[in-house]
């Protein structure tokens, strides 16, 4: 009860939480993306398994502390840079997403007839969620890493994480259905995760930049397409038709 009682505790909470929600944005893109080359019937349910599943890992993670701490002890060394296994999950993690990035942009811009064949078809839900839960330990890295840091109360981290992935649940098919309405979204959205694999495997190499640079570059980005889809909305003529008007020829 004293816990509860704590206005530190509680400040700690709403202060890892509202982190913890923008930690997730890398998530809900990255499974936005997958979940859109499912057939529609298929897409709510992966989508929920793969937040769920990023939840499991987390948690996972975070019971799993003295686990984590052994994983931060070099296991070779090369060019004089010692390789922990903390590193390579993290370079592993970031050069999957930037092959998936660049395979998805090509699929979007260079390929749109072979990316509406196959969205016609039933793929392999299997691969999409192990390709989800693949980068979810990835990302339940820096999540749990940042809890560790924030908090000092169990109870504490364990709340945020809960809240966050809620609020992921929540607004998940929301954020997919309109990244799926508008294109160049998406294509901001596989731009944003390119980004995070370069920061992702720049840190697995010993090079750490904040993501603060990248969410507010995304996140002006974002902004800026949003007025320009409601310019073009509101700037898009309305046609009409006169009953004098000339039929086309061949009519």
């Amino acid at each position: 009860m004293d816990a509860l009682a704590n206005a530190d505790a509680w400040i700690a909470l709403v202060s890892l939480a509202a982190m913890e929600i923008v930690l997730g944005i890398d998530n809900i893109v990255f499974i936005t993306i997958l979940v859109g080359r499912l057939p529609a019937g298929q897409r709510d349910k992966v989508r929920q398994i793969g937040i769920v599943g990023a939840l499991i890992m987390r948690l996972g993670l975070l019971f799993a502390l003295s686990w984590m701490m052994r994983l931060t002890k070099p296991i070779f060394t090369v060019f004089d840079y010692a390789l922990s296994g903390r590193d390579l999950i993290m370079l592993g993690g970031g050069l999957f997403l930037i092959a998936k990035a660049t395979l998805e942009i090509h699929h979007k811009l260079e390929a749109p007839g072979e990316e509406t064949t196959k969205a016609t078809k039933a793929r392999s839900v299997g691969l999409v969620i192990a390709q989800i839960m693949l980068i979810d330990i990835v990302f339940s890295l820096d999540s749990v890493i940042t809890a560790v840091g924030m908090a000092q109360q169990l109870w504490v981290m364990v709340a945020a994480m809960v809240i966050a992935v809620g609020v992921m649940l929540l607004f998940a098919r929301s954020i997919g259905e309109f990244v799926e309405r508008h294109p160049s979204v998406k294509i901001l959205a596989l731009s944003f995760l390119l980004l995070i694999g370069v920061l992702l495997t720049a840190e697995g190499l010993g090079q750490h930049v904040s993501k603060g640079y990248v969410y507010f570059a995304m996140g002006f980005s974002l902004f800026v397409e949003l007025l320009n889809i409601r310019r073009t909305k509101v700037a898009q003529p309305i046609q009409l038709h006169s009953r004098f008007e000339q039929p086309p020829s061949g009519a």
